[in-house]
């Protein structure tokens, strides 16, 4: 219950692995997140501190990233911090994972195209009644005109909501 969770935004640092596993699909990338600063005296942005961590995702999660994600793109990765100490060859390692929730595209550095996956496509679609979509557009109307018909009642439902 008392896990820390943390949201982490940077770029895909390698291409992420897939594994088809017993426990079902898993996928692991390092990500790399570099905090930047305004330099008042030279007057640029510099690059400061660089963390890694490595992102494991599971089931579905893994399979859509695993299609996803490529070096360099960047990402928002929430997920569960675990921190972990060993000893390798004599010397103290300390390693920063994160169990991703949500991995997805930073759309503040660029666009994305997005698309549903497999199983949910084809229930959504064939499940559900086509509907067709709603006239969000309001009906232009002497202003005049418009307000005495509000006043009746007359104004369409479209055009009563927005008003």
């Amino acid at each position: 219950m008392n896990e820390t969770m943390i949201c982490v935004v940077g770029r895909v640092a390698t291409q992420p692995v897939y594994r088809d596993l017993t426990s079902g699909p898993s996928a692991r990338f390092r990500l790399a997140a570099t905090a930047r600063y305004w330099d008042r005296e030279k007057e640029v942005w510099t690059d400061g501190h660089t963390n890694f961590f490595t992102v494991w995702a599971n089931r579905q999660l893994a399979t859509n990233a695993a299609a996803s994600l490529g070096v360099g793109d960047p990402v928002v990765v929430q997920g569960r911090l675990k921190v972990r100490q060993d000893v390798r060859e004599g010397q103290s390692w300390t390693s920063a994972d994160i169990d991703a929730v949500a991995i997805g595209h930073d759309l503040a550095r660029g666009t994305s195209a997005f698309r549903r996956g497999g199983a949910r496509a084809e229930t959504g679609e064939a499940g559900a009644a086509q509907q067709p979509e709603p006239n969000w557009e309001t009906p232009v109307e002497d202003s005049a005109e418009g307000e005495q018909k509000e006043q009746r009642g007359q104004l369409p439902a479209t055009a009563a909501a927005v008003t």
